[in-house]
C-alpha cells in the first residue's frame, strides 16, 4: 500500500547497507532534533531501518532498496537525500511530491556541494545543517558496552573480495589468540558459512549466517574487542562503543574511519593520503593491495593492549 505522505511527515531515503546506515545515524538525529513535531520516515531495506527503528532513531520504515521507486505520496511533507549525489535519489524523492527537498547538488536540483575527501559521517552533518539541524560523530552512540569480558568477535568477511583481508592471515590471528585463553566467535553472513568454518580449524567459534542482525549487534556489545575489515561490523563497534581493530584497503580511515571514541578503535591502513588519488575499488574483484600490506604482526600487536585489559 502506497505510504501517503502530509505536512506531519519526514521523509529521509539511505536504502542502503549497515554500515552506511549507522554512519548516517548522527545526521538523522540532527534532523530529528530541527523537526521534533515531525514523523522521521527512513527509506531503508527492512532490516537495517527496523534496527534504528528499535532504537528510536527513526519512527516509521518506508521498505525500500538502492534506487528503486518509492511507494509514497503526498504533499506538503519535508524530504532528505541522505543516499548520494546523484540525480537518481533526488528524482525518486522528488517524485514524492515534497513541499521542500535538501540533497546536495546535482543535476536539476539545488543544494550544497558535494566534497570528495570528506569523513561520510561529517558529509551528512553538513548537509542537514543547510537545514539548521546539529550534529555530529559523538550522535554514532546506540549504546553503552555491555561488558569488558566477552568474547573476540572476528569479522572476515566483506561484500567485495577487495575488502577482504586475505583468509590464512585470519586463521593465523585467530589461532594465535585461541592459543593464548581468548574465546573467539566468528561472524558473517550465510553465504560467509565457509569463511566460519575455515577459521573453526584454528579454534574459532562460528556464528556466520547463525545471527539475526540484533544479535549480532548484541554479541559485538558484549565483545571484548572486535577485529574486523572496514565492513558494518566494525561500524556496530563504534555504536557500542567497543574496542576495535579495522583493517582497512581500498578506502581510507579517513573517510570510514571511527570518528568517535578514538581512544578505543585501532585503525591500520598502508595507503597514502598525499598522494593525488588514494582511493582504490572497494567493488574490486581481488584483495587491494593497500590491504594486503597489513600483517598478521600488525594485527595482533594492535589487539595485544586492548586484550591486556581486564575487569
Amino acid at each position: 500500500m502506497t505510504r501517503q505522505l502530509g505536512a506531519g511527515d519526514l521523509l529521509v531515503l539511505r536504502a542502503l547497507g549497515l554500515g552506511d546506515l549507522l554512519a548516517g545515524v548522527p545526521a538523522l538525529r540532527g534532523l530529528r532534533r530541527r523537526f521534533p513535531g515531525h514523523r522521521l520516515v527512513l527509506a531503508a531495506p527492512q532490516g537495517t531501518g527496523g534496527f534504528l527503528q528499535r532504537r528510536g532513531v527513526v519512527d516509521e520504515v518506508l521498505v525500500s532498496h538502492w534506487l528503486d521507486p518509492l511507494d509514497a505520496k503526498g504533499s506538503g511533507h519535508l524530504a532528505v537525500d541522505l543516499h548520494g549525489k546523484g540525480f537518481e535519489s533526488r528524482r525518486l524523492l522528488a517524485d514524492t511530491d515534497p513541499a521542500d527537498l535538501l540533497g546536495f547538488a546535482t543535476e536539476g536540483f539545488e543544494g550544497p556541494t558535494w566534497v570528495r575527501h570528506e569523513h561520510e559521517v561529517l558529509r551528512w552533518c553538513r548537509l542537514v545543517a543547510a537545514w539548521g539541524a546539529r550534529c555530529g560523530p559523538q550522535d554514532l552512540r546506540l549504546g553503552g558496552r555491555v561488558a569488558t569480558d566477552g568474547p573476540v568477535v572476528v569479522h572476515p568477511g566483506a561484500a567485495f573480495e577487495a575488502r577482504r583481508w586475505p583468509l590464512e592471515r585470519w586463521r593465523a590471528v585467530v589461532a594465535e589468540l585461541v592459543g593464548s585463553g581468548h574465546d573467539v566467535v566468528v561472524t558473517g553472513t550465510a553465504d560467509e558459512a565457509g569463511l566460519g568454518a575455515d577459521l573453526a580449524t584454528a579454534g574459532a567459534r562460528n556464528r556466520c549466517g547463525a545471527s539475526t542482525l540484533e544479535e549480532l549487534a548484541d554479541l559485538v556489545a558484549s565483545a571484548r574487542l572486535v577485529l574486523s575489515g572496514d565492513t558494518g561490523t566494525a561500524h556496530l563497534a563504534t555504536a557500542f562503543a567497543v574496542p576495535s581493530v579495522v583493517l582497512f584497503g581500498p578506502t581510507p580511515p579517513a573517510w570510514w574511519g571511527p570518528a568517535v571514541d578514538t581512544d578505543l578503535h585501532t585503525v591500520l591502513w598502508h595507503g597514502d593520503p598525499a598522494a593525488e588519488d588514494y582511493v582504490g575499488d572497494p567493488h574490486g574483484r581481488e584483495v587491494d593491495p593497500t590491504l594486503a600490506r597489513i600483517t598478521v604482526a600488525e594485527v595482533l600487536e594492535a589487539a595485544d593492549p586492548f586484550l591486556a585489559v581486564t575487569g
